[in-house]
């Protein structure tokens, strides 16, 4: 059900649950924005320990989002990552990204940011097919 303002929330247990006032993805105006997902497993909590690794579970989070409005990485045309040690850490992130992202690659801004305990979160916006759209 949308909300007045045409919006509507997106959830997946496919995904870390909100740990605060937020939804993991929010519909709007034909695009689909998630939450800033961090590297906890949904199921355990877990976090992998390092860059790559975290890395490659934060994307497996947005990417559940994503499948739960029938989008693929391929939709999404901005990223915003906020990484804990940026000079350290930037190249294993960067080469863990490039393994889920495919050319065109969408824009992006990678910053560094004092993150609580993990090492890199990752938020999106991607584009919802328009009506016949192929999709």
């Amino acid at each position: 059900m949308s909300a007045p303002t045409g919006k509507r929330a997106v959830h997946t247990t496919g995904a870390p649950r909100p740990a605060g006032a937020y939804s993991q993805g929010v519909v709007a105006g034909g695009l689909l924005f998630t939450a800033d997902f961090g590297p906890q497993d949904p199921v355990t909590g877990e976090v992998p320990e390092g860059i790559g690794p975290q890395t490659a579970q934060v994307l497996r989070n947005v990417r559940a989002v994503l499948a739960e409005e029938g989008l693929t990485p391929r939709d999404v045309v901005k990223v915003t990552a906020h990484l804990q040690h940026l000079k350290r850490d930037f190249a294993a992130y960067d080469a863990a990204y490039r393994e889920f992202f495919d050319d065109p690659c969408p824009v992006r801004t990678t910053v560094g940011s004092d993150l609580m305990d993990i090492l890199v979160e990752i938020d999106v916006v991607a584009v919802l097919p328009g009506p016949g759209t192929p999709g």
